[in-house]
């Protein structure tokens, strides 16, 4: 596979560097594909500027291709990833091309069947892209690949042959996501639970289809009895496994204490049996699981407070709320996006919890409507103000 620069020719530089228009034989470069808003990306910058600095005297050159920025327009979006560089990287070693027309996205990762970022491509001397990969996997491989001995190698086949499986793999699970979603648009349940079900047996550690199946059984279907042993299955899976072990557990409490969901038909005995116990393992920190999220807190409040234990309740949400300020709890660059996503909820959970109004960083909710099966006696409509 020949590397091309493609739409470098176009893309307006940043930070003064000239355009890139094409690659130089005997030099080699990385071409990672990032975001400003990709805490990952962010995280691996550092990395890639100790590259460019460490390999720069054996001719290497480090490119950037910010080409999934979000802003309204082309021109505010490279405002945008100009001021964000300078704020953040004023040390930033190595060029950065803007493409806001999706080309550059289309002949490197499209071709490559790559889909996350950050997504590094290494082209070699001879102007072949020898390696595709996380950036984290540089340090290995790079070195190969600077002194000749990388692209023949067995590392590289099975490299290679590894990221072209995994291609394989997501492509056909987004296929069963489309059909999955497609049925559940129609309300096909049947059809879904049947798309759902082959998409487990092709990928049985997805969490997504696990947890769409348990969905489509308790709330869609009724089926009740079915839908509990796949919950119940799926947090046995979760604790022995521990892989994906807090995500599997906390979407097995999805089912059985989201907030928005009516429960009132699943059989409460077994479903609070469930919750405490898989509320002792999400909060156990001896567990090798990983550290709590927002999502975490607010599943187990709600249990504890369908259970009756408000205060439990209350600190679980005002641990998530500090969590939301911790800077070691994410990248900043996603901690604004989770503030908004997350704290309206939180809010409101709070609200209800407290049974009065709760105001934070000039927003305000009040007790809202409880919940199917929570343990208030007066019912209020959700409501949320700005203070």
């Amino acid at each position: 596979m020949h590397g091309d620069p493609g739409s470098f020719a176009q893309s307006r530089e940043l930070a003064a560097w000239r355009p890139l228009t094409n690659f130089q034989p005997g030099k080699v470069y990385i071409v990672e594909f990032w975001a400003s808003w990709c805490g990952p990306c962010e995280e691996a910058m550092p990395h890639l500027i100790e590259l460019q600095a460490k390999y720069k005297d054996e001719g290497l050159e480090v490119v950037g291709v910010a080409a999934r920025e979000q802003a309204p327009t082309a021109d505010e979006a490279r405002t945008k990833l100009d001021a964000w560089l300078t704020e953040k990287f004023s040390n930033l070693n190595y060029r950065i091309g803007f493409d806001s027309t999706g080309e550059m996205n289309k002949l490197w990762m499209d071709a490559s069947s790559s889909v996350g970022i950050p997504t590094s491509f290494v082209v070699d001397r001879d102007g072949h892209i020898a390696f595709i990969g996380h950036p984290i996997t540089l340090d290995d491989v790079l070195p190969k690949i600077i002194n000749g001995t990388w692209r023949s190698s067995y590392q590289a086949k099975a490299a290679d042959a590894k990221r072209i499986a995994e291609g394989q793999r997501l492509a056909s699970e987004r296929s069963m996501r489309r059909r999955i979603g497609a049925a559940m648009e129609a309300k096909d349940w049947p059809t879904a639970l049947l798309a759902v079900e082959e998409g487990i047996a092709a990928t049985p550690d997805n969490l997504h289809f696990r947890e769409i199946h348990a969905h489509l059984l308790l709330h869609k279907m009724r089926d009740t009895a079915t839908g509990f042993q796949v919950v119940r299955q799926l947090v046995r899976d979760a604790i022995e496994k521990q892989s994906e072990a807090l995500s599997a557990l906390v979407g097995a409490m999805r089912q059985l204490f989201y907030a928005e969901n009516d429960n009132t038909h699943l059989p409460r005995a077994e479903r609070f049996a469930i919750g405490r116990d898989v509320s002792e393992h999400i909060l156990n920190p001896g567990q090798a699981f990983g550290g709590l999220n927002c999502s975490s807190y607010m599943v187990v409040a709600q249990y504890y407070h369908e259970s009756g234990d408000k205060q439990h309740a209350i600190e679980l949400i005002e641990r998530a709320m500090t969590w939301l300020d911790d800077p070691k709890a994410m990248p900043e660059s996603m901690r604004e996006g989770a503030k908004k996503y997350y704290m309206p909820g939180l809010l409101q959970a709070l609200a209800k919890y407290r049974d009065e109004k709760v105001s934070c960083g000039g927003s305000c909710s009040v007790p809202q409507e409880k919940s199917p099966g929570a343990p208030t006696s007066s019912r209020r409509r959700r409501h949320e103000e700005k203070c």
